[in-house]
């Protein structure tokens, strides 16, 4: 039965990535609020621009779709909208993980300064989130590890922390290391 301290950390770990998913769908519905309405109105001056093309070189619907393919096939993350919400969710992934591909990016002030206080808070906010998701998957490799000793009938079935903190461990044991087995 699981101690209150583990009881705790699992409340703590739980509670962190719930916290986590909340502040990614907050970022995410301010930088939809933000962006969405530029990216729309960019979109409309494209599309005034597209018609002007197709009647001054009186290109054929197929024939500009074809020129459009092609140029999207050059750019293929500029193809749709990025900041409708889910893109503007994805946007917030890469935010607070500092992925940031750099393709993506906002176009307006009031979005470049979210986006600064956004980093700011959510990648502290991310790290500890991470570390606490580390120490519980430790725990549940250690408790694994303790079991699968004891089902092989090893004399010493304790689990050092070094052993549940790397999955390559999991790899050792089963690759029959007996550095590995501690029998």
């Amino acid at each position: 039965m699981p101690s209150s301290r583990m009881k705790k950390q699992n409340v703590r770990t739980l509670s962190l990535i719930l916290c986590m998913f909340s502040y990614l769908l907050v970022g995410a519905a301010v930088f939809d609020a933000l962006e969405s309405e530029s990216e729309s109105a960019r979109r409309r001056i494209l599309e005034q621009k597209r018609s002007e093309m197709r009647k001054k070189y009186r290109f054929s619907e197929d024939d500009y779709r074809e020129i459009e393919r092609v140029v999207l096939q050059a750019e293929p993350h500029r193809a749709g909208r990025q900041w409708k919400f889910a893109g503007s969710f994805y946007f917030a992934i890469t935010v607070i993980t500092t992925i940031g591909y750099g393709h993506a990016a906002p176009g307006t002030d009031a979005g470049k300064v979210f986006c600064m206080f956004y980093a700011v808070l959510g990648i502290p906010l991310t790290l500890v989130m991470f570390q606490s998701l580390g120490e519980r998957m430790n725990t549940f490799v250690r408790f694994l590890l303790h079991k699968v000793k004891q089902c092989l009938g090893c004399r010493r079935t304790e689990v050092p922390m070094w052993q549940g903190r790397a999955f390559s461990n999991l790899v050792a044991f089963f690759s029959w290391h007996r550095e590995a087995l501690l029998c």
